[in-house]
C-alpha cells in the first residue's frame, strides 16, 4: 500500500493535481490545487477541446509544481502517481497521461491509472468515514448519470444510466436557453431558491420503466418549449420546476435501487452531488429507508485531482509505464 500519491486529472478543461497521504486507514488531502478555463469556455456557450487542451499544456507542470510544494513532498518523495486515463477529451486526456509517464519515469514511481469516472466515487473515501461495502453508486454529473453496485473495490456491477442526456448536461443546456454562461447548472440551482417547484409541470421521463435507466432530452425539449410558449413565465419558477423533475427523476430510481438490491449505504458522486436540493431529499429517503449516505464536501464533487488520487489507493499500477495510452471512450458500462 502507498503511503503518498500524486493525483492528475485532465479529462476535460481542468488542469488538477493533488498530494494524498493514508495512515490508519485514512486518507488525507495534503494539496488539492485545480486550474480551470471555464472563464473562457463560458464565452462560447461550452467547453471547446482543443483550447482546452492547449489551456493545459500551459498549467499542467505549474499546477503540479503547486501541488507538491503546498504538500511539502519533492516529487523524488511521493510513492506512486496516479492520472486519469479515461473517458474525456482526447487532447486533455494525453496532457496528463504524458506527463503523468514521464514523471514516473524520471523518478522511478509506479504509475496508477484511474477512470475518470470511477474517482468520482472515490471522493467519498476522503476524510474519517469511509463507506461501506456492498453499496450503491449514483454519479450525476455533466456527462454522466449513472447507478452502480460496488461490492468491493474494483467490483462493481453497471445497473443502468442515462439514455441521452446527462442530468447536468440538462440544467446546462436549460440554463443557456434562459441566456446563462456555461456552466449553467449552479446557476439554476440559485434560482430555484427563489422560485415555485410546482409551477410548471414538468415530465419525469422513465420515471415508471421497470429498468434503471434514465433520460433527459424530453425535459429539456419540455423546458424550451414553456419558454417559446409562455412569454410570461419567470426564470425562477422555470428553474425551481426544471430542479425539482431532474432530481425527482435521480431519487426515485435511486431509491428504487437500494430497495432492489437491499443496500445499507448510497454513494453519490459528480459535480451535481454538489446541488442541495438534491443532497437534502436525498437524505430524507435515505433516513426512511435506514440507509447511509455519502456524499462529498462540494469542492470534491467537481473535477479535482484528490479522487483521483484516492481511488489509486485501492488500484493496481500499469505493469508498463511507457504503454499507457488515454482512453476517451471509457466508461463505467464496460470498464468492469
Amino acid at each position: 500500500m502507498y503511503k503518498t500519491i500524486l493525483g492528475i486529472e485532465t479529462s476535460c478543461d481542468e488542469t488538477a493535481a493533488a498530494v494524498l497521504r493514508q495512515e490508519n486507514n485514512r486518507i488525507t488531502i495534503l494539496s488539492n490545487v485545480v486550474a480551470s478555463s471555464a472563464d473562457l469556455q463560458a464565452k462560447y456557450g461550452g467547453v471547446i477541446p482543443e483550447q482546452a487542451a492547449r489551456e493545459q499544456l500551459k498549467s499542467i507542470i505549474p499546477v503540479i509544481q503547486e501541488s507538491l510544494q503546498v504538500s511539502g513532498y519533492r516529487g523524488q518523495d511521493i510513492n506512486a502517481i496516479a492520472v486519469t486515463y479515461g473517458p474525456g477529451l482526447i487532447g486533455s486526456l494525453l496532457v496528463g497521461v504524458e506527463t503523468a509517464k514521464t514523471l514516473a519515469y524520471i523518478w522511478n514511481k509506479p504509475l496508477i491509472p484511474v477512470n475518470h469516472l470511477i474517482g468520482h466515487f472515490y471522493a467519498n473515501w476522503i476524510g474519517n468515514s469511509s463507506p461501506k461495502f456492498p453499496c450503491l453508486g449514483l454519479l450525476v454529473s455533466g456527462g454522466h448519470t449513472d447507478l452502480v453496485l460496488f461490492t468491493s473495490h474494483g467490483k462493481y456491477e453497471y445497473l443502468g444510466g442515462t439514455r441521452d442526456d446527462a442530468a447536468g448536461e440538462c440544467f446546462d443546456k436549460c440554463a443557456r436557453l434562459l441566456g446563462y454562461p456555461y456552466p449553467g447548472g449552479p446557476q439554476i440551482a440559485k434560482l430555484a431558491q427563489k422560485g415555485d417547484p410546482k409551477a410548471f409541470n414538468f415530465p419525469r421521463p422513465m420515471l415508471n420503466s421497470k429498468n434503471l435507466d434514465f433520460s433527459f432530452s424530453g425535459l429539456k425539449t419540455a423546458f424550451a418549449n414553456i419558454l417559446k410558449e409562455d412569454l410570461r413565465a419567470k426564470k425562477e419558477d422555470l428553474a425551481a420546476s426544471l430542479e425539482a423533475a431532474i432530481i425527482d427523476s435521480l431519487v426515485i430510481k435511486t431509491v428504487k435501487a437500494a430497495q432492489k438490491y437491499e443496500v445499507e449505504q448510497i454513494i453519490v458522486a459528480g459535480g451535481v452531488a454538489a446541488n442541495q436540493e438534491l443532497v437534502r431529499k436525498l437524505k430524507v429517503k435515505s433516513e426512511k429507508l435506514k440507509v447511509k449516505l455519502h456524499v462529498p464536501p462540494p469542492y470534491l464533487c467537481t473535477d479535482n485531482a484528490a479522487m483521483i488520487a484516492a481511488a489509486a489507493y485501492y488500484q493496481k499500477p500499469t505493469p508498463d509505464i511507457l504503454t499507457l495510452q488515454a482512453n476517451p471512450n471509457l466508461s463505467l458500462a464496460i470498464d468492469r
